[in-house]
């Protein structure tokens, strides 16, 4: 990893007016030039990290560091970030050139120098010729781009976002989603992007920080954490998924519904029980007698890309399909999906505890391969004699 530009080490967030504590020792470190994103449900913690970044909160406990200095007393004013919030904070007195020149003219920068600054974040926003139009007769989404130009106009290190697209329409927010990303990469500045949206998220990040109840449960790329949820909670939060009851016979063997079937998960105890993830997308309507399992539909509804399909098993469990294909209500199904398709989860397994297992697995699964490519080399030079 890159030197951080960002850490939290041990960060604690007590409100003393309630005795709540809303962040439990928080850790992780913020590489330069990335779009992060800390996702959650509201009160997970998510905008006080945010907060505390800026300096518009304390840290009751811990550390925050800026590129190797602790800035816990720090004001917010000489933090070398800048926040976007979800209601802009436009000044409306001011048209579009004044609202995105402010922080330039704090500074005292050269009136030329300002003209030519503000002139290239509008059009790196798209918002040339916007320049003297009121605050007040913009889109919600070209005012989203003038407090965008206005965070980037001071090149900082670093840009937070509390929900920014939140108050958008789905066709402008799923807009300004591919304008956010392609301006963090083509800018290089580090992004700290707040949302209780998983599909932004995933859409959108580098890296996220899955939020609950104070405490990161889980980290890692959008791939990861929507393959590889380590519990419930994720596997829940993150998409849809069907989750059931099972046993871990022995590696890359799973038992549930009553059935045994191959999976491509190990690492565990024999015959330990686990909790297993089949994704609604994974799973494939065949004939009854051709399906590893058999379900009756129950309800069906049509979301434009696909069909959504509510079924049971004869063990009572219920099961949600999306398919292209339609189902008719009430007749019986089967489904079919392939080993890599289950995801097997432990129970109360930590993040921690799962990177360990996964590390330790493939060490082992590393060790057996080449032993069994020395023994086949060998072989090979045995036949060749």
């Amino acid at each position: 990893m890159k030197k951080p530009i960002i850490e939290f080490k041990n960060v604690s967030k007590v409100f003393e007016d309630s005795n709540t504590k809303v962040l439990k020792d928080i850790n992780f470190e913020l590489e330069e030039g990335k779009f992060y994103t800390l996702l959650g449900a509201s009160g997970s913690g998510k905008s006080t990290i945010l907060n505390i970044i800026a300096g518009l909160l304390d840290a009751t406990t811990g550390d925050i560091m800026l590129d190797g200095v602790r800035i816990n007393d720090i004001p917010t004013n000489k933090r070398d970030v800048h926040t976007v919030f979800q209601s802009y904070a436009l000044f409306p007195h001011m048209n579009v050139f004044e609202n995105v020149a402010f922080p330039l003219r704090l500074r005292n920068i050269d009136k030329k120098e300002i003209e030519q600054r503000v002139a290239e974040v509008l059009k790196m926003v798209q918002l040339e010729g916007y320049e003297k139009r009121s605050i007040r007769k913009l889109s919600g989404g070209q005012r989203q781009r003038v407090a965008i130009a206005r965070a980037i106009i001071n090149q900082p290190r670093v840009v937070l976002l509390d929900e920014p697209l939140s108050a958008l329409d789905l066709k402008l927010r799923t807009d300004m989603q591919y304008e956010l990303r392609e301006l963090q990469q083509r800018l290089g500045i580090t992004f700290v992007f707040v949302t209780h949206d998983q599909e932004e998220a995933l859409a959108m990040s580098d890296w996220i920080f899955v939020m609950n109840d104070g405490e990161i449960v889980q980290s890692g790329t959008p791939v990861d954490i929507y393959d590889e949820p380590i519990n419930h909670f994720v596997a829940t939060f993150i998409g849809e998924s069907n989750i059931l009851p099972g046993t871990m016979i022995e590696d890359y063997l799973v038992e549930f519904n009553g059935k045994r079937f191959e999976a491509v998960d190990g690492g565990m105890k024999p015959n330990e029980p686990v909790e297993v993830v089949i994704r609604p997308e994974d799973l494939r309507i065949t004939l009854p007698e051709e399906g590893k399992l058999q379900v009756k539909v129950d309800t069906q509804l049509f979301r434009g890309v696909h069909y959504e399909i509510i079924a049971y098993d004869e063990l009572g469990n219920e099961w949600m399909i999306h398919s292209t294909r339609k189902a008719i209500v009430g007749e019986e199904i089967g489904l079919d999906f392939e080993p890599e398709d289950i995801h097997i989860m432990r129970l109360n397994e930590t993040e921690e505890e799962f990177d360990a297992r996964i590390e330790e697995y493939v060490e082992i699964e590393e060790q057996e391969a080449g032993l069994i490519n020395a023994i086949e080399e060998e072989r090979d030079e045995e036949n060749k004699l």
